[in-house]
């Protein structure tokens, strides 16, 4: 049983984040939505046990105490912009970013937790700033993920260069999918539509995936785009569809019959916002495949929230997993 000391008491606080960060990943999974509501109180959270543990630093008499402060400025001014710019560039989703910024408040130095016979985490680094342990367990196992997806599909027979950031899906089931396509009708990309943005589109111009696939030529006219409705925001919904195959004779050339086919110029001037950074010509080639195909390479759309709360938590048991095995072999 923990000892909850005075000195371990923002310790404490700080493990309120393993169950909400535990509850994010879950729900970042299974929806891609996040409520922006959840960060403040953890952040509330880090100040306060910050706050608590500053008030024992201050008198900056020793080694420690000055080195409180060197660590809780790189937590804090490295990787919150850190977190800011790869969400800029799209390298991080924004959930992504600010469970990182929020993680660089709540954790900025190493917490001790001890039980019987151990004192937790085990292994700490020299720089010894936790939020930036948590960030690199988070990559190490994100690299893992690949590793799955080629063995996955190998096990299934789904041989191609994309083996490893991919994953097969039949088309008739992207509705309820996340993810980013990886095909065009030419072969691979690696910016090809994304699902939420093909459900946003469907949503808008009133129809469903099933009627697309099975009259895509009718489609195609953009006369044929009669009521429009709201696009939400391209979320999963409860409901299904019936199936319906796809025509793979349609020709996709039949598009230059048409100034704006598809509609797809008028769907993206017409919503408020963007579509996921979506082009009328991405959205055009992303409804000539899923018209044309009954599989399709689909990115995994794993949140990097995910991985993120598993480097919360080897964090706070093993440690620093990259520290520890350059320790291993010397390196360190």
């Amino acid at each position: 049983m923990l000892a909850a000391t005075t000195d371990m008491l923002p310790d404490l606080l700080r493990l309120l984040a393993v169950p909400a960060l535990g509850w994010a990943a879950w729900r970042d999974v299974r929806t891609r939505r996040l409520p922006n509501r959840l960060w403040a109180p953890l952040v509330a959270i880090g100040v306060l046990a910050l706050a608590i543990d500053t008030s024992g630093h201050l008198s900056m008499t020793t080694v420690e105490d000055r080195l409180f402060f060197v660590r809780v400025g790189v937590s804090i001014l490295v990787l919150i912009p850190l977190a800011y710019g790869l969400w800029w560039i799209g390298g991080f989703g924004g959930a992504d970013a600010k469970a990182l910024m929020t993680l660089a408040v709540l954790f900025p130095t190493y917490p001790v937790f001890y039980l019987p016979g151990e004192a937790y985490p085990l292994v700490a680094t020299s720089l010894g700033v936790f939020s930036m342990t948590i960030l690199t367990n988070a990559v190490v196992i994100g690299l893992a993920y690949p590793l799955y997806l080629g063995a996955r599909n190998t096990l299934h027979g789904d041989l191609s260069p994309i083996m490893f950031v991919g994953r097969r899906t039949d088309v008739a089931e992207l509705t309820q999918e996340y993810g980013r396509l990886f095909e065009t009708t030419e072969g691979f990309t690696r910016h090809g539509l994304d699902v939420d943005a093909l459900r946003m589109y469907l949503r808008w111009r009133g129809t469903s995936l099933s009627a697309l696939r099975a009259d895509p030529e009718a489609h195609r006219d953009p006369e044929s785009v009669g009521e429009t409705h709201d696009p939400t925001d391209g979320a999963v919904d409860a409901g299904t569809e019936t199936t319906a195959e796809a025509d793979p004779t349609t020709d996709p050339d039949f598009d230059a019959d048409y100034d704006d086919p598809w509609a797809a110029e008028r769907f993206l001037d017409d919503i408020e916002g963007t579509a996921y950074g979506t082009t009328p010509e991405d959205l055009r080639e992303g409804l000539r495949v899923v018209t044309t195909r009954e599989t399709v390479w689909l990115s995994p759309g794993v949140p990097f929230i995910v991985p993120v709360f598993l480097g919360l938590v080897v964090a706070l048991t093993y440690g620093d997993v990259l520290f520890g095995l350059l320790r291993a072999v010397g390196a360190v």
